[in-house]
């Protein structure tokens, strides 16, 4: 491996393999022999906390940045959304009439896609949960337009694999919700927000809130399919009580098309 550090310090990567051609010993078997950096037991420690969290913050950004990605726009939405041609097997009518988000989704994702293209891939990049439904289709579409995406995964006990069109290089795995959601809205200039279940409200309303209490810019919220984030939340509801101000109903919109929303991505900038 070439070092090209800035350092006359012998590097880590030479001291690992050295340590691990030492004799074999009762001494270099113990556990405490081994080099800490080196020792996953070690790592994994309740104490070390701080350290994982610390690192998976610190590999997607040093990666990001090493590929030169400036701003993404990111989708949330539902692992259960069917492709439109697969929406016979859905669970329930109401998913599969959901189902032409798939197509919204992946529509946008190709035209934003293009978009980023024209910075060579460092401006606007898809970023997405990984997974499949309304994430599949967000990859997929940066993969129609010839572009790189983003997925970040997280370790569940039911999850699969990332899904096919995330870009090999670009797809990263969570252990700490905390921390995806923070590489989510990092680097954010837009947030779409398709329909979904108890995830996909989770990342809704934290992005929200973020921006309500003006912890994050406010950037394009956009959220596809009137119809359904109107009949799950009664948003009126909460301005006449008073736990929301009826300025925060203007934090996002209501959009239906991959168009609608490129235009309003796209206006907002010209603002």
């Amino acid at each position: 491996m070439k070092d090209d550090r800035n350092s006359q310090f012998r590097d880590a990567h030479s001291d690992r393999s050295a340590a691990e051609q030492v004799p074999d010993t009762a001494q270099t078997r113990a556990p405490a022999y081994r080099l800490a950096f080196a020792d996953t037991d070690f790592l994994l420690r309740d104490e070390l906390r701080p350290v994982r969290l610390q690192l998976e913050l610190l590999k997607p950004e040093m990666i990001l940045n090493e590929r030169g990605i400036q701003s993404t726009v990111v989708l949330f939405g539902g692992a259960r959304i069917p492709e439109p041609s697969r929406k016979g097997g859905a669970r329930t009518e109401t998913l599969a009439e959901l189902s032409r988000y798939y197509d919204e989704a992946r529509n946008f994702a190709r035209l934003m896609t293009e978009k980023s293209m024209a910075s060579y891939g460092r401006e606007y990049v898809i970023a997405t949960g990984g997974g499949p439904g309304v994430m599949e289709a967000g990859n997929r579409g940066a993969a129609d337009a010839g572009g790189a995406s983003i997925g970040l995964n997280i370790v569940l006990p039911h999850e699969q694999a990332p899904n096919e069109y995330v870009t090999p290089g670009l797809c990263f795995n969570f252990h700490y919700f905390a921390i995806r959601k923070m590489h989510f809205l990092m680097r954010a200039r837009a947030i779409c927000v398709f329909p979904g279940g108890f995830g996909t409200l989770d990342e809704m309303f934290e992005s929200l809130t973020l921006i309500q209490t003006d912890r994050m810019k406010r950037v394009p919220f956009l959220l596809f399919g009137e119809a359904f984030w109107q009949r799950i939340i009664n948003w009126e509801a909460l301005a006449e009580a008073g736990t929301i101000s009826e300025e925060d109903l203007d934090l996002f919109r209501f959009v239906e098309t991959a168009e609608e929303a490129m235009a309003l991505i796209e206006g907002w900038e010209e603002r």
